[in-house]
């Protein structure tokens, strides 16, 4: 599956990239000009050196924006930072104009592959499709600011592998590869003429990466290693019931402890973690029982386990789900009553990391609706009704950074993200105005993001 991932990035690259070539690109590389694709300049390859002039920083820490400064970008990392002006003659110079220089933003929980396109055409359709289109979603995520992922369930080890050679333009991607369920758990998407399963058989779900089923510590054990062996750098197993999902209702519970933990002996043997998507308390209690890190969604947890979790240093991955924008699912129908009774806990959820200052991560989760993805910004603004603006902006860069960093030596990439601070990785945008004092501004990135910077390059710079 990775093989035909990649191959079929690779034409979509090749077929974009069939155009003038990229003046400015080395003669030994061999990454196609990206700027074949709309709206997206060339990165800067021959720039070794980019010099911010006069900008004001929001460091991924504080509550306030820095005084008038220069950054100095060397190669791939931030190599000096003064309120005194830098010297550096061979340097490419951007000049902030005052605006805010910030790091790049974080979604801790993203699925990059079905994002995009219908639940339908993800489980009947061809596979080239979905990677094609997870592409054309990447390069978007990118171009709204984000220049890293979590990505919580499908195939995205050949996109990734794709991003990374420069073959197409796309945020940092901290895959899990296959979300491993139970037979009839929340990434059991088999129809039930599979049912009952033949031995030895796999359905398409499975054959393409996207779900593995596992039904004893066991077979939970073989499947968490084989997406270890594949470059997962965390795991993601579905530890209750969930809204997309037709056989489980929401308040059951799936696994059992044994099984939980056999996939967390396999992740804590590679150095890495699990993660679980869970709602309710039960559920969530078992997982922390099985050694699980990190708890994603949780809308229906009470006060006591909510203390659990802060009493064990667990990390609370929360999406701020509430019911005010368009569903993928019918009035009345199962998955959309599901739906509503989980958006229905999403305030308490919030009030209760708060109170027990539990380690809070922000994502989307957005599923099924390239409408919805593009809405990815809004839905950090929205975090606005529980958080004031600096703490936003906090977890959605060095607070995020901090649970990607739980991946250990699975990191994917070396360096520090999430921070404009010295010999961090140069992940940066540069925005219109103070977001701190106008957290609006975030919600517009095509207007008020005027540079945007992954890994030292420059992927857009709509600068005079």
């Amino acid at each position: 599956m990775k093989t035909l991932a990649h191959s079929v990035i690779v034409l979509f690259a090749f077929l974009l990239s069939c155009g003038k070539p990229n003046a400015n690109e080395p003669a030994t590389s061999t990454a196609p000009a990206i700027d074949a694709v709309a709206d997206v300049p060339a990165p800067a390859h021959g720039a070794k050196r980019i010099l911010f002039r006069n900008v004001r920083i929001f460091d991924g820490t504080s509550t306030t924006l820095s005084a008038p400064s220069q950054v100095l970008i060397v190669g791939n990392s931030i190599a000096q930072i003064s309120t005194e002006p830098i010297e550096s003659d061979s340097a490419m110079v951007i000049e902030g104009g005052g605006r805010t220089l910030m790091p790049g933003l974080i979604d801790a929980h993203t699925h990059i592959m079905f994002c995009s396109v219908p639940q339908m055409a993800i489980l009947t359709g061809d596979i080239g499709y979905t990677n094609l289109a997870a592409g054309k979603a990447a390069t978007e995520m990118l171009l709204r600011g984000f220049t890293s992922i979590r990505d919580l369930g499908g195939p995205t080890f050949g996109l990734k592998q794709a991003i990374d050679q420069g073959i197409l333009p796309g945020p940092r991607i901290w895959p899990s590869g296959a979300f491993i369920s139970q037979s009839g758990g929340h990434g059991d998407f088999r129809l039930p003429n599979d049912i009952p399963a033949r031995p030895g058989d796999f359905t398409f779900s499975e054959r393409v990466g996207a779900a593995a089923i596992a039904d004893d510590p066991d077979k939970v054990r073989l499947r968490s290693r084989e997406q270890l062996m594949l470059g997962a750098s965390q795991l993601k197993l579905m530890a209750g019931g969930g809204v997309s999902s037709n056989y489980d209702p929401l308040d059951v519970t799936q696994y059992s402890v044994p099984e939980l933990r056999a996939a967390v002996e396999a992740a804590e043997n590679w150095g890495t973690y699990v993660t679980v998507h869970a709602y309710t308390p039960r559920a969530v209690r078992q997982s922390i029982e099985a050694g699980v890190k990190c708890i994603d969604h949780g809308q229906l947890l009470d006060d006591a386990t909510a203390k659990l979790m802060a009493d064990k240093g667990i990390w609370w991955s929360l999406q701020p789900f509430t019911d005010d924008g368009h569903s993928a699912f019918a009035e009345g129908s199962p998955n959309r009553i599901k739906q509503l009774t989980m958006f229905s806990g999403t305030d308490q959820a919030y009030a209760l990391a708060k109170k027990y200052k539990i380690r809070t991560a922000w994502g989307t989760d957005i599923l099924f609706s390239a409408a919805e993805v593009a809405k990815q910004n809004q839905q950090l603004t929205k975090m606005l009704r529980w958080y004031a603006p600096a703490e936003v902006l906090r977890m959605a860069t060095a607070g995020n950074a901090d649970l990607l960093a739980l991946s250990g030596p699975r990191s994917p990439y070396v360096g520090k993200l999430g921070v404009v601070q010295v010999g961090a990785l140069a992940d940066l945008l540069l925005v219109e105005g103070d977001p701190l004092a106008q957290f609006e501004l975030l919600a517009d990135p095509a207007h008020n993001f005027m540079v945007i910077m992954k890994d030292g390059r420059v992927y857009k710079n709509t600068l005079p």
